[in-house]
């Protein structure tokens, strides 16, 4: 049956409303056939968002609440198909109207979950952000109060049983005065921790309140200090998430990595590439493992691809994976902190939400025209789980836009 819809879409003419005819079939299952454990040959995470309450009586712009069911019904999601949760992270939109004690209670939450799969024998890889978001940013002033802030966090989290993601932090950038005060917080942190942590670089493109980050604005002199953090500490470094959408710089650094720590991509406009790799160096100097925000979206391919590359299917990997490049960096196009309400939206598009909204507002983030090219380019990767479902929901958005 055809299925076909109006959407405004840019076109010679500039957005115009034109028939769309959807040409993309339901491709993938929704659990992994495998064992990711045994049968993948890359560790994957992907980076989780959270599910607002549409109907809390809040302020949605000051105060923030959660749908713990549907959040934590995506999370198994995730697991089924064998996909790492990376928790709390800025997917979850962490600093853009997710607080700390909510983070800490998703961080908590998903613990549970995950412990309670573990009894039964079932995948649930978990790591959750620690960061220093609880500080009043207008008043931190030094970085004795950063470093309070982190080992705050750090000692909530670790009390769950769960690993760490230390995440950059506004407060570091604000107040740090050069590299060494880079070093003295990470110095700090990677002793006291209890077990290897994934350490974050999350560019200006991502935050422009991290500009400058690890202590210089050049990239190759922030790099070093990066670097030279990790070979001083690399028992305690699990690996490094860089997401600087910059492919060379991701290659460029994952050389020069010791042979035992991985490279996390989190680069979700050249992520296949780098997750199949150059064969380059020991251990994973030469292809990137994934910390993706992009693989909450596109989870059912991601998990269908690694199947496939864990029996030596490279070319069924590449296959698989192509088609959802063209939708990450539309998802992630600029401003690219606003990849959440895409993400969000495909998760409503699919039946994994039963709305929109978000919480601090996010879902107005993105015009119904980017909207509407995202619902083309998720069926043309066969991402539409259920496309009559998808066409009904997309066209209660499109109602709500004056696009009948």
């Amino acid at each position: 049956m055809s299925l076909s819809l109006p959407l405004p879409l840019v076109g010679p003419e500039g957005v115009r409303v034109q028939s769309y005819s959807l040409r993309g079939q339901a491709l993938f299952a929704q659990a992994a056939p495998v064992d990711p454990r045994s049968a993948w040959n890359r560790v994957v995470y992907s980076a989780a968002h959270v599910v607002a309450d549409a109907q809390a009586a809040i302020d949605p712009w000051l105060q923030c609440a959660v749908d713990w069911d549907q959040t934590l019904a995506y999370r198994e999601r995730l697991w089924d198909l064998g996909l790492g949760v990376a928790e709390a992270m800025d997917t979850a939109q962490r600093g853009m109207g997710l607080d700390w004690p909510t983070s800490l209670e998703l961080i908590q939450r998903t613990a549970r979950a995950a412990k309670a799969r573990e009894r039964e024998g079932r995948f649930a890889l978990v790591a959750s952000g620690c960061g220093t978001d609880h500080l009043n940013l207008e008043k931190v002033s030094t970085v004795d109060e950063v470093l309070a802030a982190y080992l705050e966090q750090m000692e909530a989290i670790e009390a769950t049983g769960g690993r760490l993601i230390l995440m950059a932090s506004r407060a570091l950038a604000k107040v740090a005065r050069g590299p060494e005060d880079y070093w003295r917080v990470y110095d700090r942190l990677l002793t006291q921790a209890r077990e290897p942590v994934i350490l974050h670089w999350l560019g200006d493109m991502f935050d422009p309140a991290l500009a400058g980050y690890w202590g210089d604005a050049a990239i190759d002199k922030a790099m070093a200090t990066l670097l030279a953090i990790i070979h001083a500490h690399e028992l305690k470094v699990d690996g490094v998430k860089i997401s600087l959408l910059d492919m060379d710089r991701e290659i460029q650094m994952r050389r020069q990595l010791p042979a035992k720590v991985r490279m996390y991509t989190g680069d979700d406009f050249n992520y296949a590439a780098l997750i199949a790799g150059d064969g380059h160096g020991p251990g994973s100097q030469g292809y990137s493992d994934a910390l993706l925000g992009v693989f909450d979206a596109i989870a059912p391919a991601a998990s269908a691809a690694f199947s496939a590359f864990g029996r030596g299917d490279v070319a069924g990997f590449q296959k698989i994976l192509e088609p959802t490049v063209a939708l990450s960096r539309h998802i992630f196009c600029a401003p690219t902190r606003f990849y959440k309400t895409g993400v969000v939206f495909l998760a409503y598009l699919n039946g994994h939400q039963s709305h929109t909204i978000m919480i601090n507002g996010q879902h107005s983030a993105r015009s119904i025209v980017h909207l509407a090219q995202l619902f083309v380019l998720a069926d043309q990767a066969h991402l539409l789980d259920d496309p009559q479902a998808a066409v009904r929901r997309m066209q209660h958005v499109l109602a709500c836009h004056g696009v009948e």
